[in-house]
């Protein structure tokens, strides 16, 4: 009885202070923190993995996703800026097209080529870099354009992220 009253207070604690409903951003096409395969890279088909989340919260109305590689040698390179997706979607398909507007809304924004849509890693070679998909559930529909920048996502998004969650896989040549 004793063990039965320990675990449901350990519950009711988590569930109360909202600790395991955080919200999650992982890939079936790799591991958090490992390599990413060559058919998501320039070096590959440059396909956009697919993308996965759970524990969305309360008052979400939108999503928005940034990926980028810090490592880059002339500074954090952008490879995607997509936003307006729809509150009920938990997923982005592998491979979308790299057009400005997809279906149901969303649209995609410029890269650091600058090009619309996902360029997959394309690092020099030597070591590894890292990219992070971060993933952002917003409070709006933004009123951005297709085509926007990181920087203008990100001053659009300011005053209406929520939560936020990211993944991250590695590359090399």
């Amino acid at each position: 009885m004793k063990k039965l009253l320990i675990f449901l207070f350990l519950f009711l604690t988590l569930a109360l202070s909202g600790e395991g409903g955080k919200m999650v951003i992982k890939s079936p096409d790799f591991k958090e923190g490992g390599p990413i395969p060559k058919m998501f890279s320039c070096e590959g088909e440059d396909y956009s993995p697919k993308l996965e989340w759970e524990n969305v919260p309360e008052g979400t109305k939108s999503f928005a996703l940034i990926c980028d590689d810090p490592d880059a040698p002339m500074g954090t390179w952008v490879h995607w800026v997509i936003y307006n997706i729809p509150k009920e979607f938990r997923s982005l398909e592998r491979n979308l097209p790299k057009i400005p507007k997809l279906d149901k809304g969303i649209l995609q924004g410029k890269n650091s080529w600058p090009k619309t849509g996902y360029n997959g890693p394309c690092p020099p070679p030597g070591k590894a870099h890292r990219y992070f998909f971060k993933l952002y559930a917003l409070d709006a529909i933004l009123t951005l354009k297709e085509n926007a920048t990181k920087e203008e996502l990100l001053n659009a998004m300011k005053g209406h992220i929520i939560a936020e969650a990211q993944t991250m896989g590695t590359y090399k040549r």
